[in-house]
């Protein structure tokens, strides 16, 4: 639900309101009686964190279990680019 920032045109005193967006303003100050006036705020902003959000983090339970069931089934892929061991002298015949 979003805040909504109201300041009386009596007393000047401002204060914050949690409406609905199909809520009607307020009209009374709550202290004094005067008339309100809803203002213009900046609203309350997010922010990011971590390495970031992916379309797979807010998979069903269903969903989350079978990945983790063929994780464990799968086998891991070994490095193809890998370096062989040098062979050595000794182990020709």
């Amino acid at each position: 639900m979003p805040t909504y920032e109201y300041q009386c045109r009596k007393c000047k005193r401002r204060h914050e309101a949690s409406q609905s967006i199909t809520a009607k303003s307020l009209t009374k100050c709550p202290r004094c009686g005067g008339k309100l006036k809803r203002l213009i705020s900046s609203g309350s902003g997010f922010l990011f964190k971590g390495s970031g959000f992916y379309i797979t983090d807010y998979r069903s339970k269903g969903y989350q279990d079978a990945k983790k069931r063929d994780e464990q089934v799968k086998p891991s892929p070994t490095p193809s680019n890998t370096p062989s061991k040098p062979s050595s002298s000794a182990d020709k015949p």
